[in-house]
């Protein structure tokens, strides 16, 4: 009982700054551990369905990292709420489990002055969730979007392997027999599938690669092109000494229209007409007030774990019947915030719900866990008789 002992030995002014760190230090150690291991277990599954770009067109393992890597922070941003419910409840239940609490009540604490550690480490969630959400997520995300395009589209024509078909695109298979040191490609056939009534067979004795309006294009010399006439089963050949080919999947794919995770958040307020269809600006709109009120769910969540451990009689064995409500709690919210989104995009009238949904459970968790002792103390303050209440540092 070396706690307790350090606790009730000091004056009560000097109590309160050694708790919050002795508390806190333990919530963001916690919260930082564990955020960590989920990301990480999260990246790893998501990262497996970017394994075919590494099996199918040869890209080593730190362009695979680089590229899985920018999907980190929309993974942190995700979960950190729900991170910060579990560390808030986990860390104040082992405190309970321990006697600290016991303690600390019994010195004099009252439920506010308790949960102020948690609180504090709540407001840095939420702070966090508000750079994730408003400039890290999106950042990283268009540059993740960015990142894949040019390997499908562009870097991928430059991993050719020599004596294998080489699928640069869903659309072009591309055979080098072999490649010089200079760069030079030998025996070179291109199955060019780009435009469904004329597909055809490019063969070439050697050729190069070129980099021209940032597009990847080979330039072929002394070689064929073999198509199959569809209405006369005819095959014309068209012989040449010099052909240069794009080897993109096609002028379509060259542009790519940004997603409503990558855009900014003005931008999703007040999206570009010629971008955005009419139909898809109830998304885009549900997609920027998501981000506003998302970051307040960490708060609520917070607040339920709080809750269940600091409200109620003490228990000398336990009870696991309020960590399992506040549990189910966390997960009803979660399954709220989704329906809730779901409608809102069809009907924007009901975006204001998200607000309400975000912030009202964590309202009424801090009126039920605190107000009874802010009346106390306003009546202490007033000088009413009869005022009692748990007394303060």
């Amino acid at each position: 009982m070396s706690f307790a002992r350090s606790v009730t030995s000091l004056s009560p002014r000097s109590r309160l700054p050694m708790l919050d760190r002795y508390v806190l230090r333990q919530l963001l150690l916690a919260l930082v551990a564990t955020t960590g291991g989920l990301s990480a277990l999260i990246w790893l599954t998501q990262s497996l369905r970017f394994v075919s770009l590494v099996v199918e067109r040869g890209l080593s393992l730190r362009v695979f990292i680089g590229l899985t890597g920018l999907l980190v922070p929309s993974f942190v941003a995700v979960i950190l709420p729900i991170t910060t419910f579990v560390v808030v409840q986990f860390v104040y239940q082992r405190l309970a489990g321990d006697r600290e609490l016991t303690v600390m009540r019994a010195a004099g604490l009252s439920p506010f002055f308790i949960a102020r550690p948690g609180l504090a480490c709540t407001g840095l969630s939420v702070a966090a969730c508000f750079l994730l959400n408003l400039w890290i997520v999106p950042m990283s995300y268009h540059a993740f979007r960015q990142y894949e395009f040019q390997i499908r589209n562009r870097m991928a024509a430059f991993m050719l392997q020599e004596g294998v078909f080489t699928p640069v695109s869903d659309t072009m298979t591309v055979y080098i027999r072999s490649r010089d040191r200079d760069g030079t490609l030998h025996g070179i056939m291109v199955e060019d599938d780009r435009q469904p009534a004329s597909q055809a067979t490019i063969l070439a004795e050697h050729g190069t690669m070129l980099v021209i309006d940032n597009q990847p294009r080979v330039v072929l010399f002394n070689g064929s092109r073999e198509e199959i006439d569809r209405k006369t089963g005819r095959l014309n050949v068209l012989t040449f000494q010099r052909n240069t080919i794009d080897l993109t999947s096609s002028r379509g794919d060259q542009a790519r229209f940004r997603d409503a995770t990558e855009l900014s958040l003005h931008e999703l307020l007040h999206p570009n007409p010629q971008e955005v269809p009419e139909r898809d600006r109830g998304k885009f709109a549900v997609e920027a007030w998501r981000r506003l009120t998302s970051p307040f769910t960490a708060f609520s969540f917070a607040m339920i774990g709080l809750l269940s451990v600091l409200r109620g009689a003490f228990s000398r064995h336990g009870s696991i019947l309020r960590p399992a409500v506040a549990i189910m709690s966390v997960v009803g919210l979660l399954a709220l915030s989704l329906l809730v989104q779901n409608l809102a995009s069809r009907t924007p009238g009901l975006i204001p719900l998200m607000w309400v949904e975000a912030i009202l459970p964590g309202v009424v968790c801090a009126a039920v866990l605190f107000l009874p002792e802010w009346r106390c103390a306003r009546q202490r303050h007033a000088g009413l008789p009869g005022a009692m209440g748990p007394s303060r540092p």
